[in-house]
């Protein structure tokens, strides 16, 4: 997978898929910020520290961030991809994901983990596994099970939401490899 990747939204808006670097930290951390604070998707209750937020999404990380074409301004969305373990379990991949929200339900996050699994595949990843996806983010449940995800377990209560009750957690997985017949 080459980028930028050029693509269309469902509605023909051209946009444009680029690995993230030095330009994009602050527009991604914006953009964060906005998604922490909804608390219906990450684990954290604010916006990490400037060196925390580079932990997070970029050191260790392949991060991709989307623009509209030919603009590097207003971040539409982004992606980080990474081994969910060291060692003998690195081929088990972990991504995390956000959409602004003026950008939802145009067809963005499905682009987005379309372009993250392959982009995996590329990178000699054998799966992908999200370790805490909100029970309460039924589009994301809905999103990554279209995807080919399967829901694994539940994480009772894992989640503090902002009104102080708690969520369960989701764990999802799809494997990259592709099976034969009997095998």
């Amino acid at each position: 997978m080459q980028f930028p990747i050029n693509a269309k939204l469902k509605d023909g808006t051209q946009i444009q898929l680029v690995l993230a670097d030095r330009r994009d930290r602050e527009p991604l951390r914006r953009l964060y910020g906005i998604i922490v604070q909804e608390g219906t998707s990450y684990p954290h209750d604010r916006l990490p520290e400037p060196d925390d937020f580079e932990e997070y999404w970029f050191h260790g990380k392949t991060t991709v961030a989307t623009y509209l074409s030919n603009q590097r301004d207003d971040m539409l969305g982004a992606f980080f991809l990474k081994p969910n373990w060291p060692g003998r379990a690195r081929h088990v991949a972990n991504a995390g994901f956000i959409v602004a929200p003026e950008w939802r339900d145009k067809g963005l996050g499905w682009l987005l983990g379309a372009a993250m699994l392959d982009h995996a595949r590329d990178l000699g990843y054998r799966s992908v596994m999200f370790n805490l996806v909100f029970s309460e983010n039924t589009a994301a449940r809905h999103l990554w099970r279209k995807l080919g995800f399967i829901e694994l377990a539940v994480i009772p209560e894992a989640v503090k939401k902002n009104d102080g009750t708690y969520q369960d957690a989701i764990l999802m997985f799809q494997s990259l490899v592709q099976r034969t017949a009997g095998g």
